[in-house]
C-alpha cells in the first residue's frame, strides 16, 4: 500500500469557515498575533489570550469537516495516510482519518503551563480561570505559539522522509519550521500542491499542481490517485 503524506494548512479550514490570520495582515479576527498568539502575550493579559481561544475554540466545534477532509479520510481506504497538519482544529479527525499529527497543537485539549505534553480533554468550548493542571497551574490552550517550540516536528520529519506519494494543501509554505518539512520528502516521490495560489515548493522529481480550492482540488487528486495506483 503506497503511503500518502499529507501537510494541510489553512486553505483546508477556510472553507469549513475558519479564519486564518495570514490573509489579514497578521490579524486573526481582528487581534494582532503578537497580542494573542505569544508566551508573552500569555503572561502579559491571560484574560484575553484565554477568552481568544475560548472564541476560536467555539468556532471550530460549530464548523464542519468540508468535501477535502472526507476525501482525505477516504483514501485511507486505498492508501496509508498520514496527514500533517498545521491547523489546530479536529477537522480532519471529525472527518474519519485516523493518523493526524498536529504540528501546532489541538484547540480543543488543554495543556499544562509547565508541561505541554500533560494535555487534558476541554468539557464544552470553554477553559475556564482557575482550572488548574496537576502542577497547580492555570490551564492554558494545547497550542503552540509563536516562539515555542515545535515538539512533533522531528516525528513529522520521519513520516515526511518515508512518503511515497506526497500532498501540500491549503498553506503557502510560508510557516517554518513547519514549510520546511518538504526538504525530507524523497526526491522520487510524487508531489501534489492543492492551493488557490500555488507555492514554490523545492526538489522532487514529479510535481502536479492543482490550482483550486482544497474542496474541488483535492477531490480531484483522489480521483486521480485512484485511477492511477488503485
Amino acid at each position: 500500500m503506497k503511503k500518502l503524506v499529507v501537510l494541510t494548512g489553512a486553505g483546508i479550514s477556510a472553507e469549513s469557515g475558519l479564519q486564518t490570520f495570514r490573509d489579514k495582515g497578521g490579524l486573526w479576527e481582528g487581534y494582532n498575533i503578537e497580542d494573542v498568539a505569544t508566551p508573552e502575550a500569555w503572561r502579559r493579559n491571560p484574560g484575553l489570550v484565554q477568552k481568544f481561544y475560548n472564541e476560536r475554540r467555539k468556532g471550530v466545534l460549530e464548523a464542519r469537516p468540508n468535501a477535502a477532509h472526507l476525501a482525505l479520510a477516504a483514501l485511507e481506504k486505498n492508501f496509508d495516510v498520514r496527514i500533517i497538519t498545521q491547523n489546530i482544529d479536529d477537522l480532519h479527525e471529525r472527518a474519519g482519518s485516523s493518523n493526524v499529527l498536529h504540528l501546532h497543537g489541538i484547540i480543543t485539549r488543554s495543556q499544562s503551563d509547565f508541561d505541554a505534553a500533560v494535555t487534558y480533554p476541554i468539557e464544552g468550548w470553554e477553559i475556564k480561570e482557575g482550572e488548574r493542571c496537576e502542577y497547580g497551574l492555570q490551564l492554558r490552550p494545547h497550542v503552540v505559539w509563536f516562539g515555542e517550540q515545535v515538539p512533533n516536528l522531528q516525528i513529522a520529519a520521519e513520516i515526511c522522509a518515508e512518503a511515497d506519494i506526497f500532498a501540500v494543501i491549503g498553506t503557502k509554505l510560508a510557516v517554518y519550521p513547519a514549510a520546511g518539512l518538504v526538504d525530507y520528502v524523497p526526491d522520487e516521490a510524487l508531489r501534489y500542491v492543492i492551493d488557490l495560489d500555488i507555492p514554490y515548493i523545492s526538489g522532487g522529481q514529479t510535481l502536479r499542481k492543482i490550482e483550486a480550492p482544497a474542496t474541488i482540488g483535492v477531490v480531484a487528486m483522489a480521483e486521480e490517485l485512484i485511477r492511477e495506483f488503485i
